[in-house]
């Protein structure tokens, strides 16, 4: 049971990066502390309301990039594309899951071709979002477009630094 729910978590945070790369900040990160902790805290009768806290969640963060990303009025028909699409792909997220929490029981075949549905939801979801992106980005100014390119490459430099092998320690030289 422990493992489902540890898979879970990371569905969420699949989920989380469906939505945008931004969106994939670490679990316990400002914009989405929640999300494994409403998975793995949630009492059975309770699946009703993940659907919930993830549409909230997703709001928060199209809130927050939009922010980030300093969009214009000029910009917002351009934009809600992207936030419309990153909503669609955490709404497609939430049916995976629900789907899985549904199952009574599951093979290591059910498990295997579960976790293909939410790997190939995540990769759609990135690619429909790059593809409404797109317009937007060759929208901005160059310095909406720097700053684009360095929020989206975060979630790049966390998985480098995640599955960078700790440094050795270097022990004071006594003396």
């Amino acid at each position: 049971m422990n493992s489902r729910i540890a898979l879970q978590a990371a569905l969420w945070t699949a989920a989380a990066l469906a939505g945008a790369p931004a969106f994939a900040q670490t679990a316990t990160g400002p914009a989405n502390p929640a999300a494994p902790a409403a998975m793995t805290t949630a009492p059975a009768n309770a699946k009703t309301a993940a659907p919930r806290k993830a549409n909230d969640r997703v709001e928060k963060h199209i809130k927050s990039l939009h922010d980030q990303l300093k969009i214009t009025a000029a910009q917002e028909a351009q934009w809600e594309p992207v936030a419309q699409t990153m909503r669609d792909n955490a709404d497609q997220i939430d049916t995976l899951v629900e789907k899985r929490n549904a199952a009574t029981s599951m093979t290591a075949l059910d498990d295997l071709n579960s976790y293909a549905d939410f790997t190939q939801a995540n990769s759609d979801g990135v690619k429909k979002l790059a593809a409404v992106f797109t317009p937007l980005y060759n929208n901005m100014s160059d310095e909406q477009k720097k700053n684009a390119d360095k929020i989206f490459s975060q979630g790049e430099n966390r998985r480098v630094v995640h599955n960078k092998k700790p440094e050795k320690t270097k022990t004071p030289a006594k003396g």
